[in-house]
């Protein structure tokens, strides 16, 4: 017997038409949703694509970076070994000038101690000979040339807030004579018509402060009986357990000072100073 269904106030159809009609709405149905689904995933992918070049744009920017942190890296190491290398010329270019200074005051006395009196400054020259006659006149004794080229007072202006007396530079005409006079100071105390004097080599002032930067530890070192020595250009020489120890750096002395027990301790510098303060 054929179904019939009704439709909708129409005339009456059949279960193939039915079936027909509700195959349409159906598939009508599900192509709608097949669409949106289609649309949202085309979106997705698109956002799927852009997150993937934005992706590859950021690794890149990283890379990029990377790379320039890497090459300003490298440039600082140069520049740092450039530095590195321009100090170490200007040291040598400075260490240079100033022993070629020192050559140049090797025939020079620095004599330190002498009133500085109008009628001692107006004849120097004849002072320096009242002086090696009083302290070493086996000199003139010899027939050595004591004679000077020049001898001034350093500075040559005259600071009224200092109550010490200027130095006195002189350069002498012989070599071997200075040389003699400089020995005889450093075995005992000069005089000048009884007034204690000091007689050096005179020096750059580079390396006469290099040379007072040992002051404490030198007048320690012969508290101690190690018979210190300054050497040129500033070197610091001691007599200990029967050998000659010589330093060119403090902090090497103090070092050397620390591993020695009869040493350790005797030496701090700072605890030095404080208790000088």
């Amino acid at each position: 017997m054929l179904q019939t269904f009704q439709r909708n106030g129409n005339s009456p159809q059949t279960y193939e038409e039915f079936e027909s009609e509700m195959t349409k709405k159906m598939e009508a149905f599900w192509e709608e949703k097949l669409e949106i689904m289609q649309k949202k995933f085309t979106h997705l992918q698109n956002q799927f694509d852009q997150t993937v070049k934005e992706n590859q744009a950021l690794k890149a920017r990283i890379r990029q970076l990377e790379d320039n942190d890497r090459v300003k890296e490298q440039e600082s190491i140069k520049q740092s070994q450039n530095t590195k290398k321009l100090e170490e010329n200007i040291k040598y270019l400075t260490d240079k000038v100033i022993d070629l200074e020192n050559r140049g005051r090797r025939d020079n006395l620095r004599i330190i101690g002498l009133p500085d009196k109008p009628e001692i400054n107006t004849k120097l020259d004849m002072v320096i000979q009242d002086i090696i006659k009083e302290n070493c006149p086996e000199i003139l004794e010899q027939g050595g040339n004591t004679s000077t080229d020049r001898a001034h007072r350093t500075p040559s202006t005259l600071n009224p807030q200092k109550t010490t007396p200027r130095n006195v530079i002189a350069k002498f005409q012989s070599y071997q004579t200075k040389e003699k006079i400089l020995q005889e100071a450093r075995k005992r105390q000069f005089r000048y018509k009884g007034m204690p004097i000091r007689v050096t080599q005179d020096l750059a002032s580079s390396t006469l402060n290099d040379r007072k930067a040992w002051n404490m530890i030198f007048r320690k070192a012969r508290e101690l009986g190690l018979q210190p020595r300054i050497s040129y250009p500033a070197k610091l020489t001691i007599y200990f357990q029967g050998k000659v120890w010589a330093f060119n750096k403090i902090e090497d002395f103090q070092l050397f000072a620390k591993k020695r027990p009869e040493l350790c301790g005797k030496f701090d510098t700072e605890n030095q100073r404080a208790r000088n303060t």
